[in-house]
């Protein structure tokens, strides 16, 4: 019992600090051998940056930065920046679908010198050889186990012309589960990208990076400094192993330096620690506390024959605190020893789950001996009231086995009673405090404290419901009571078990509520859409279409296609030549004025910008699609479930129907078909100086109670035709016959996978809540908590008890009372615990609750206020639920087992020996 944490502290704290790794280590996971890496920042201008080169800003901050200002200009070659005589390497990588075993697979291609010994530290080959020739790579072991494949076979990038063999397999130290391929340079996505656009699909975009050998002291800040002068961004060794102070960083001058920085509270987060632990070593003292009250009350006679023999209280309590001692140092060295031989043997497990290697195993000694001492500290504070009990104990009693009068404690009733108003107080407060969360955890925790100590009185209320029950019930219900000693820090462990599973699925069982409340459906409830996630495979729509129909249980498909404005392999809002896109064009006087100013919203006074915010211009549609301009029939109306007779009638007769009466000017819309991006463009606001043409169409405009979920225009196929429009298949919507079954899911999945398409599969079935699996598992961990703590205690009773079961077994009580007996003493434990941590569990989930409501109202109260939303939009809806399945579950249930399982373990018959007089 005290081992076991210390097994997971210590291995957890070796596992950290070996994941740790030092800056010599970080930095040549990043750039290998080279003194720096080099990349573009891509802001026009000079930057700074942070040290390390992770984050950096346009010289004067962001508040000055425009990006509608910046060259279009292709920048200068990295190469021609740097210093004559350097010695560079080129790294480029993109992200591409792979053809794989099971479909397409999100891989990142790359191309380096592996040969290269800059590159030493960056990557591990495994096994295998590296690339030497065109069409040779290698691969990473995510990306073999992720696609199937293995050393020996080909890979293929989609749309390349060629497979490319793969003839060895290597891993990133630092990023374990990238699924990555290495190419020699000029050899993968050169190659690629003119297969691709001779095919009309989307090229893939090449990052940059550069590392850099220029000997002698390396890349110095100074260096740095005047790399980013020219807009580059350098990660360089020296800088990072010997970083400047703040104020010689200029960054740090524009922005305030914790805009880059993750650390968080620092003392907020201690203070969290520091209750986690404090409350665990209360849990292990509450349980383990009755264990050794048992070992001292079966070497009572021991312990009487010391004070017999001229021994002292103050010997007895030396005695029992001693072996509280022997057994937490005992325990803190083979939980220590078991923790790192566990992380030692569980290392290559514990690095895959981490996704990285690591640096070695650190060892901390000062800290490990902390974690030993704590199972020293809470063994000796768990024998604390066991060796005062015995201590108390007259050599009389202690020799004949009586066990005297012992009188309740009044200091701790009125100390616990204390600390559960100030710590229900300070949860209050802390509903209405800034620091919200922080202070109502620790309001909670005094509480439950105070209630721990006020569990003796607890005990002894419970006792007065015993009159109403029947013989072996009573007889159990009064010994806990008679002996509280024993009973209440077993029912001390199992209330603080509780409560902090109830705490915990009270707030999940709420926020899962809430999550319910503000679900908002994407499609009709038992509708769905199948669509393509890439414009490039629209050949391969149809053959969707048809494996839909196939496998699933259609009632209606809608078919749909997309207007194409250039190559029709072009993604959306692509800027390569010869792609564009269709823009719906809203007139002028239509438009949301919040959204016409370069600045946008902020750009008027906070009055203004509050009213507009009603403005019927500015009501923002709570949906969205990837394609909001469709052309299809009638069908579609049906699968959305808008019924309007006028909207489908409009359809039908081959007239565009319209969701959105701000894009209606005098029954048109105006379709803009943009072939080039200028620095005025749609998507910058700025609709009047964008280059395009206009087509303008007669339209329909559906009513406001019709719901589009998110598409804004429909065009029949005809008008699309008379229109001159160009289209290209999209996907479809449908309407299910019933439900669709897993088994039709999967081989719908399966069908999509197997013809390497990108595509999605959405069917509306409302909200799905996940919490089911979170509540079973804690309720699990509550139950075996309570279990343990209960057969404890119940351990204790019977060695307690044992004078009397021998005068029941020699009066003639049958053999099933020891057995009931025992069993309703674990029950009578267990349910006095699990009722009061139920009680105490629900005060930190409420304190919780409250203060996310508050917190969710300001920040509602403050959008109104200062015009980011409109009055419309709905109050945040915080419930607090109580998840009552759980309750029912330990109330009733875990009290149960505990008992069942008391009697079972019981003896029916103990042997028969002569009571001892008294």
């Amino acid at each position: 019992m005290l081992a076991l944490p210390i097994v997971g502290v210590s291995a957890a704290d070796l596992t950290l600090r070996s994941a740790e790794l030092s800056p010599e280590q970080a930095v040549t996971r990043m750039i290998g051998a080279a003194d720096a890496r080099v990349s573009h920042s891509h802001m026009s201008g000079p930057v700074n940056q942070t040290p390390d080169g992770t984050r950096s800003a346009p010289v004067g901050g962001y508040k000055d930065y425009d990006p509608s200002k910046a060259s279009r200009e292709k920048p200068e070659p990295v190469e021609s920046l740097l210093p004559a005589g350097s010695q560079v390497l080129k790294d480029s990588s993109g992200y591409a679908k792979v053809r794989t075993t099971h479909g397409l697979l999100d891989t990142q291609l790359r191309e380096l010198d592996t040969h290269s010994p800059l590159v030493k530290g960056m990557i591990t080959l495994n096994r295998g050889r590296l690339p030497e020739a065109p069409g040779e790579v290698i691969a990473t072991q995510a990306f073999l186990k992720d696609s199937g494949l293995f050393v020996g076979s080909s890979v293929t990038p989609r749309g390349a012309t060629s497979p490319r063999k793969i003839v060895g397999a290597y891993e990133l130290p630092d990023e374990l589960g990238r699924p990555e391929i290495i190419a020699p340079p000029g050899t993968l996505i050169a190659p690629l990208n003119k297969a691709l656009l001779a095919s009309g699909g989307r090229t893939v975009t090449a990052d940059d990076n550069y590392l850099v050998k220029v000997g002698g002291a390396g890349v110095t800040w100074d260096a740095v400094k005047a790399a980013n002068a020219k807009g580059l961004v350098v990660v360089s060794r020296a800088v990072i192993l010997d970083p400047p102070a703040d104020s010689e960083v200029p960054l740090y001058r524009d922005e305030p330096k914790a805009m880059f920085e993750n650390n968080g509270n620092k003392a907020v987060e201690m203070a969290i620690l520091a209750t986690i632990v404090g409350l665990a070593m209360l849990e292990i003292c509450l349980l383990a506390g009755p264990a050794f009250a048992v070992g001292a009350r079966r070497s009572r006679r021991q312990l009487g024959l010391v004070g017999a023999n001229g021994g002292d209280r103050r010997h007895i309590r030396s005695i029992v605190l001693s072996g509280g001692l022997v057994i937490g140092a005992v325990a803190a060295v083979i939980g220590t020893v078991v923790g790192i031989l566990l992380t030692v043997v569980l290392r290559p497990v514990l690095e895959d789950t981490l996704g990285n290697r690591f640096g070695g195993l650190d060892f901390r000694p000062l800290e490990l001996a902390g974690i030993a001492i704590l199972a020293v500290i809470t063994g000796l504070l768990a024998a604390i009231v066991p060796a005062v009990t015995a201590s108390r104990q007259t050599v009389l009693a202690s020799l004949t086995g009586r066990r005297g009068i012992r009188r309740a404690n009044r200091v701790l009733p009125v100390l616990g009673l204390i600390a559960v108003a100030a710590g229900a107080a300070i949860a209050l407060y802390g509903t209405t405090s800034e620091l919200g969360s922080t202070v109502v955890a620790g309001g909670s925790a005094l509480a439950e404290l105070g209630i721990v100590a006020l569990t003796p009185v607890l005990v002894g209320l419970f006792g007065r419901l015993g009159r109403w029950l029947p013989l072996s019930p009573r007889l159990a219900l009064r010994d806990a009571v008679r002996n509280r000693g024993r009973t209440a820090p077993a029912v001390a462990a199992v209330l603080a078990a509780v409560a902090g599973t109830v705490a915990v699925a009270t707030y999940q069982q709420s926020f899962d509520v809430q999550m319910r409340h503000e679900y908002r459906a994407e499609l009709p409830h038992g509708t769905g859409l199948l669509e393509t996630s890439e414009n490039s495979a629209y050949k391969e729509v149809p053959a969707l279409r048809e494996a839909l129909s196939r496998e699933l249980p259609l009632a209606q498909r809608a078919d749909i296609d997309r207007v194409v404005v250039g190559k029709p392999g072009c993604e959306s809002f692509s800027g390569d030549p010869g792609c564009g896109r269709a823009e719906v064009h809203t007139p002028k006087e239509q438009r949301c004025p919040l959204y016409e100013d370069a600045k946008g919203s902020s750009a008027f006074p906070e009055e203004q910008r509050k009213e507009l915010r009603q403005d019927w211009r500015c009501q923002e549609s709570r949906f969205g699609t990837q394609h909001s301009v469709l052309v299809g029939d009638e069908k579609v109306l049906g699968v959305l479930a808008v019924t309007d007779p006028g909207t489908v009638a409009a359809l039908k007769a081959g007239q565009a129907v319209s969701f959105d009466k701000r894009q209606v000017r005098h029954g048109q819309i105006t379709l803009r078909l943009i072939t080039e991006q200028g620095e005025d463009d749609i998507m910058s606001g700025r609709y009047d100086d964008t280059p395009g043409e206009d087509k303008v169409l007669p339209v329909h405009v559906a009513p406001d109670s019709a719901q589009s979920w998110g598409v804004e225009l429909i065009l029949p196929p005809s008008a699309a035709k008379a229109a001159g429009l160009v289209t290209a298949p999209v996907g479809s919507y449908f309407s299910l016959d019933g439900a669709a079954s897993s088994e039709q899911r999967q081989r719908m999945d399966g069908e999509i996978d197997r013809m390497g398409v990108e595509a999605s599969l959405r069917i509306e079935a409302g909200y799905e809540g996940d919490n089911s699996l979170v509540m079973l598992a804690l309720a699990v961990f509550a139950g075996l908590v309570t279990i343990g703590a209960a057969g404890i205690a119940t351990g204790l009773a019977q060695a307690d008890a044992e004078a009397d079961l021998k005068t029941l077994a020699a009066v003639g009580a049958a053999p099933r009372v020891r057995r009931t007996l025992s069993g309703f003493q674990c029950g009578v434990v267990a349910l006095m615990g699990v009722v009061l941590g139920s009680a105490a569990g629900i005060l930190p989930a409420v304190g919780l609750r409250l203060t996310e409501q508050r917190e969710a109202e300001a920040r509602y109260r403050e959008s109104i206020e200062q015009g980011f939303a409109a009055v419309t939009e709905a109050v945040p809806y915080v419930p607090i639920s109580l998840p009552w399945e759980t309750l029912g579950g330990l109330v009733v249930v875990v009290p149960l087992g505990a008992a069942l399982l008391a009697a079972l373990v019981t003896r029916s018959s103990g042997a028969l020996a002569r009571r001892a007089a008294g």
